[in-house]
């Protein structure tokens, strides 16, 4: 029995199963990861983007923050790839209870999963920090130098800066769903960001696999891991789907 068919096997036999997806899941759609050679944190700019996407600097040098934000956060022009849409049709057949993502990109929701939980927020929601106006994607990354709200004040995105908390309501429905889950799938992520990364120790379930080109956190112990693409490793799955 190969890999793919192995998984398939998992996921037929499974009920619960949820996802736990990182950077890699979106390099497929275009979107430059973070931690491989070719990431944004091995780019060169005037700062360290850890020190760029912090609060302090958002708060201190705004100007700056808005500079490295839209030229590279912005995932409009972007579309889910072959691993969202599959989920997707996971989630329709009432097997995939949850979406556990890291990502800003908001393509999950793009894809029309409905169950998601973006433990760092979403380029798509954002605030007046002076009014709480909210105000959507195009508005701020269409503006002229800092976006403004109407009344003045400055409109920041509801993504998860560095020295911010997670959300506490998506902390806790994450950690619920590893929990209770048959099934924990891990793709795309080195699992290296805290406290996210430490949400795997909840899961009690059959079966870990992990879809990474790399290993990860040395105390997890997949089932099975598979080193292809992702994208690719569902398509796949789809074709064995339609192919019965």
């Amino acid at each position: 029995m190969d890999d793919i068919e192995k998984l398939k096997q998992y996921i037929d036999e499974c009920n619960y199963i949820v996802f736990f997806g990182g950077a890699g899941v979106s390099t497929e759609s275009g979107i430059p990861d973070f931690r491989s050679k070719d990431g944004l944190y091995n780019q060169k700019y005037d700062y360290p983007p850890e020190e760029i996407l912090s609060h302090h600097f958002f708060m201190h040098d705004t100007q700056e923050f808005y500079k490295f934000y839209k030229d590279k956060m912005n995932a409009l022009k972007y579309e889910p790839n072959a691993c969202h849409k599959y989920l997707t049709e996971l989630e329709k057949k009432k097997k995939l209870k949850a979406i556990i993502t890291q990502n800003i990109d908001g393509l999950h929701t793009k894809a029309n999963s409905k169950n998601v939980f973006e433990l760092h927020g979403t380029i798509y929601k954002n605030h007046c920090i002076k009014c709480y106006k909210e105000y959507d994607a195009k508005y701020v990354f269409d503006s002229v130098g800092i976006p403004k709200c109407s009344c003045g004040g400055i409109i920041k995105p509801d993504v998860v800066l560095y020295e911010e908390p997670l959300d506490e309501d998506t902390v806790e429905q994450s950690i619920e769903h590893i929990s209770k889950c048959d099934l924990l799938i891990i793709a795309g992520t080195s699992l290296a960001v805290y406290p996210a990364a430490s949400f795997i120790r909840y899961f009690k379930g059959k079966y870990i696999v992990l879809l990474n080109r790399d290993q990860v956190s040395s105390s997890i112990k997949p089932d099975l891991w598979i080193k292809e693409p992702i994208a690719k490793v569902c398509k796949k799955l789809q074709q064995k789907n339609t192919s019965k």
